[in-house]
């Protein structure tokens, strides 16, 4: 895919890669509470839910061996503290209909992090944005329906973002989720 190159890079001569970490002054979000510590069965129902976010308090409450109340109780505990963000499904993209997928790489203007975060949540098919320090600045993983709908997207709509200064377009050929599985050693231990 024809990406912006080097060449095209308006990256200011004493900007650095990683400078676009730094986000531009803005008013912050209300403070949240600091998280309260988890125990071990608190970690065991964070691991019951990410293997199976429709399982039943009474399933988990039995699965932990506490009652219906107490696990009720400590999963909307971690809910209100912010450790348990939502509740979703893991999609096979492909079979939905999303059969490219592509990780892109952005180098974005200093301090416009906010600005391009926005942007890009508001694009079809972006699933998972990062800001990361290296060579890059943004990472994002985009699922469309095929190449052409995915070429569109970079080169019309992420392009067109004043503050994106270059991409890289990493297609995607195959992909397995690594989520919870039972049969794996605990993650949250």
């Amino acid at each position: 895919m024809a990406d912006r190159g080097e060449e095209q890079d308006r990256t200011p001569p004493t900007a650095t890669p990683s400078a676009a970490a730094l986000a531009s002054p803005a008013p912050e979000p209300a403070p949240v509470p600091p998280a309260r510590p988890l125990d071990a069965v608190d970690r065991d129902i964070l691991r019951i839910l990410q293997t199976d976010g429709r399982a039943s308090i009474r399933s988990v409450a039995e699965r932990v061996h506490v009652s219906r109340a107490n696990a009720y109780a400590r999963i909307n505990r971690l809910v209100e503290d912010g450790v348990i963000r939502g509740f979703g499904a893991r999609v096979d993209h492909e079979r939905a209909g999303q059969g490219a997928s592509a990780y892109i790489t952005l180098k974005i203007v200093q301090n416009s992090w906010r600005t391009v975060r926005e942007q890009l949540q508001a694009l079809p098919g972006a699933t998972h944005i990062a800001l990361v320090s290296g060579d890059f600045d943004v990472l994002l993983l985009v699922h469309t329906p095929d190449n052409r709908a995915l070429r569109e997207l970079v080169l019309t709509r992420i392009q067109s973002i004043p503050e994106v200064l270059s991409t890289r377009t990493l297609l995607v050929f195959e992909e397995t989720d690594l989520g919870p599985r039972p049969d794996r050693p605990a993650e949250l231990a």
